[in-house]
Order: structure tokens, then sequence, then C-alpha cells
């Protein structure tokens, strides 16, 4: 079993770094990771989005999509915030990176974090978030809370 550095979602971690400024602490996660080397991040924090923002969705499909160009993130007020989160997914990346992480813990139901899971108008659907489907396909282990 590998034992090394994991990326993991702060607000699980108890950090207030969510969207509405709260956190999303969680035992099981804790319990996971303990004796582990554990690498707080938020993805949007990273990109450059105050805490607390408007909540986001990504418009149709999922993070690959907007990895690839076919889809856009945008906050409940109708602001385009995907460059936001490309950076903020990018730089989680360059942490894993720097890091030798190969493992990451990341929040269900997040445009960025979401790795079974996101929500898109009041629903949620099966998907990836922006910065899960990033590092899944750069290798890396990608489990959801």
């Amino acid at each position: 079993m590998y034992n090394g550095p994991v990326i993991v979602s702060a607000c699980l971690l108890g950090l207030r770094t969510r969207y509405d400024g709260k956190d999303a602490f969680s035992m099981e996660a804790m319990t996971l990771l303990e004796g582990r080397a554990v690498v707080p991040v938020c993805p949007e924090q990273l990109g450059g989005l105050p805490t607390p923002r408007p909540k986001a969705a990504i418009t149709s499909g999922s993070g690959a999509d907007v990895l690839d160009g076919g889809a856009d993130v945008l906050d409940e007020n109708g602001t385009d915030v995907t460059e936001k989160f490309m950076k903020g997914a990018m730089d989680t990346l360059q942490i894993a990176r720097l890091s030798g992480a190969r493992e990451a813990y990341l929040k269900e139901k997040s445009p960025s974090c979401g790795s079974t899971l996101i929500c898109r108008a009041g629903a949620c659907v099966k998907g990836m978030g922006v910065t899960a489907a990033l590092l899944l396909k750069e290798g890396l282990s990608v489990k959801g809370f």
C-alpha cells in the first residue's frame, strides 16, 4: 500500500474553505489519513477565488470537458470563472508533483473536487470536477468523500 504524501481537500480537514465559508469536516477521511503526510489544498482558493464566494457549477458535461475547452464554469451570478478553476487545478497538480503525492482525497459534489458527483442546477449528477479530472488524467488516484 502506498503510504506517501496525499493531496486532500482542505475543507475535509475542517478548514473553512468552501464557497459558503464553511468546512466539510470528514471523520471518515481523517481516519483513513491517520499517519499519512497530508497536503491540504483548495483549488478554488488557489485559482484566486475568495472565501466566501458565489456558488459555481460546470455548465454541461464535467471537469474533463472544461479541461478540453468544451464546457465552462459559471458562478450563480453568471460570471465565467473557468480560468480560475483551471488555474486552481493546475496549481493543485503542481503541488502534487512537488510533494510526491500519488493520491488525492477530494470533496464530492464540488465543481473542482468532485470525483464521481458534481452539482448543477440544484441537482447532483455523475461527473468529475475540474481538479479531480486533471489529477486523474495525470495519473493520480482520486477518491471522493
